[in-house]
């Protein structure tokens, strides 16, 4: 380790999610969150008193130019990942930085580029492979219970979740889509991680707006701003095929006319075993003298929580000078197959993954 002090955080939007970072960042004592800034500055200031945080900014670039500051957290929409992350590589910072890591392909490279230029860690909040049920499922695969993994379900499909119709959520050019690059991105990188981490090499997709456009199913998620408009995708599904020869579904929506919501869930199937996480719940599958046996995965009753953990490991890998779980390539490996699944659903053809960067 290199340093005992605390590392020091600036929080660049104090909405909700910047304000989950700020709490979680409360309970790692090697961290300390100093400044805060939001486009609503009353927001960014009511957080300042509500956390203890001694510095408010009135916009990123001020916070982000702050010579003590060691890392910024940028938590806005979508739009503006790639260029305040790419600013506070380039000032020096490590980054947390939200999913997606960009609204589209061409930003995730500008974002790759200059992580590399920088030599500063860059990491993404994917909090779904820090869930305790994960890691357990993770710790099977490693030792081979589950043999070869050929194929993986991951899916989240929601009957009526469309969020804050007319604002940024909807728009393709400030979210980049809709439920595809706001679920589904979750869905892909657990998958991916829990499959082996093999590579991408080519995507079928297509996307549907059936609701949206007509303002129908609509979430309890964000204020509607009913002057704006939905021109992004409700349900989006795809396949996957990787380098190894296994395959993966995908299927996610904002609003469908289904049963009921179905929960985030994942299954893997492989030659010896199977597994599925739903709903925070866990469970593995195998065949035992040629019966079916089930056991049930439970997280232990003194988990310190997925944030936290995640967070932890973000202020270790600024400590030790190590590429972080959820590094850059992972968040550019997730703006890839999104971007083919749209570009597949335009075409109507099977997308082959360009990985030359």
């Amino acid at each position: 380790m290199t340093s005992q002090k605390p590392i020091r955080i600036g929080i660049i939007g104090a909405g909700n999610i910047g304000n989950v970072h700020m709490e979680v960042l409360k309970q790692v004592k090697e961290a300390e969150v100093t400044a805060v800034t939001d486009v609503y500055l009353p927001l960014a200031e009511q957080r300042a008193k509500e956390h203890g945080i001694a510095r408010v900014y009135e916009d990123a670039h001020k916070l982000i130019a702050d010579s003590e500051l060691d890392a910024v957290v940028v938590a806005v929409s979508n739009e503006w990942h790639a260029p305040l992350a790419v600013e506070a590589l380039e000032a020096g910072k490590h980054v947390m930085l939200e999913k997606p890591m960009a609204i589209n392909l061409e930003s995730a490279k500008q974002i790759v580029e200059a992580e590399r230029k920088a030599g500063k860690v860059l990491m993404i909040p994917h909090q779904l492979r820090w869930e305790a049920l994960s890691l357990l499922i993770k710790q099977q695969v490693e030792k081979g219970a589950l043999g070869n993994i050929y194929h993986a379900k991951a899916s989240w499909v929601r009957r009526k979740g469309i969020p804050g119709w007319g604002t940024w959520f909807t728009q393709m050019d400030k979210s980049g889509g809709g439920p595809l690059i706001d679920l589904g991105v979750h869905m892909l990188d657990l998958s991916l991680y829990l499959m082996g981490n093999a590579k991408p090499i080519s995507v079928y997709g297509a996307t549907y707006a059936e609701f949206g456009p007509r303002r129908k199913g609509i979430g309890t998620w964000g204020t509607p701003n009913w002057t704006g408009k939905y021109d992004v995708e409700d349900l989006a599904t795809a396949m996957i095929k990787l380098d190894n020869g296994a395959t993966l579904s995908l299927d996610v929506s904002w609003a469908a006319l289904v049963d009921t919501d179905n929960e985030p869930c994942v299954q893997l199937l492989g030659s010896e075993g199977g597994a599925m996480i739903r709903g925070g719940k866990g469970k593995l599958f195998a065949e035992l003298f040629d019966q079916p046996a089930d056991i049930n995965l439970s997280v232990p009753d003194n988990d310190e929580g997925s944030r936290v953990r995640m967070a932890k490991h973000f202020i270790s890998c600024i400590q030790n000078g190590t590429q972080p779980l959820t590094s850059v390539m992972t968040g550019y490996t997730n703006n890839l197959i999104l971007d083919a699944i749209y570009r597949s659903s335009r075409t109507g053809n099977e997308v082959k993954l360009d990985w030359d960067i």
